[in-house]
């Protein structure tokens, strides 16, 4: 077993705007590596199959525990998280891409900026005033703790993002990570507050109506968050405000 080796092709960028070209790795096989750990065997020794020496992978990554959300990327052409890929349960030669819908910064490296900006755009957020003690707060019942804790384990990862049809540059749609947070922070008591904003921000370019409900999003997302019922509950909520606008005029 000691002589078992693995095949890694792996896409990579030296930058934004240079062309992107393919290396590949053979790597002696490990019980339980992970694409993490296959890549760090690379930067201790960063040469391809042909002998030629290069440089380590470019990759993000924090947690390695599935937390972090950081080391999404294209593992065999599916969006999932590179901390948890077992390289055993992996066809062979696995290739290794960047998120296809995000801008490369260099090799599996990307710019996952606009999901940060969609959530400042619809205040995913609860509004505290740091400059006094607020107290203990609103009473959250059980019922509504268990309604929100799902929503809340969005990792950031993007993967609902890149395999969604709907998010392109064509329709700037928000994607379903956002929409869930409008929902989780929509059930917030103090959280609330800003619901008729997030409302109005979804009704706008990129937002709810973009929807074309594939569930690719609740197929892929790695912490099993109910997208796609989070999805309908805001899209009503979204209806109901504009009935609601109609008649307060």
């Amino acid at each position: 077993m000691a002589d078992k080796t693995i095949i890694i092709k792996i896409k990579r960028q030296k930058s934004p705007n240079d062309k992107a070209y393919w290396d590949e790795f053979e790597l002696p096989w490990k019980r339980g590596m992970n694409v993490i750990s296959a890549m760090m065997d690379i930067a201790a020794n960063p040469v391809t199959r042909d002998g030629k020496t290069t440089t380590p992978i470019a990759y993000d990554s924090n947690c390695l525990e599935e937390v972090c959300g950081s080391c999404a990327m294209l593992i065999n052409g599916r969006a999932r998280m590179a901390c948890s890929a077992l390289v055993e349960k992996l066809d062979q030669p696995v290739r290794i891409e960047p998120l296809s819908k995000f801008p490369v910064i260099r090799d599996l490296s990307v710019d996952r900026s606009v999901l940060f900006e969609n959530l400042k755009r619809l205040k995913a957020w609860v509004p505290v005033d740091g400059t006094y003690d607020l107290g203990s707060g609103p009473r959250v019942f059980p019922q509504q703790q268990e309604e929100a804790y799902p929503l809340s384990r969005c990792i950031s990862c993007c993967c609902c993002m890149e395999v969604c049809p709907q998010f392109n540059d064509n329709t700037n749609f928000v994607g379903a990570a956002t929409i869930a947070q409008v929902k989780l922070f929509n059930l917030h008591p103090s959280g609330k507050v800003f619901k008729e904003d997030r409302l109005h921000a979804l009704m706008g370019d990129g937002g709810i109506q973009e929807c074309g409900y594939a569930q690719n999003c609740v197929e892929v997302c790695p912490k099993d968050i109910p997208l796609t019922t989070a999805i309908a509950d805001v899209g009503g909520q979204v209806m109901k405000q504009a009935i609601k606008d109609l008649f307060t005029r």
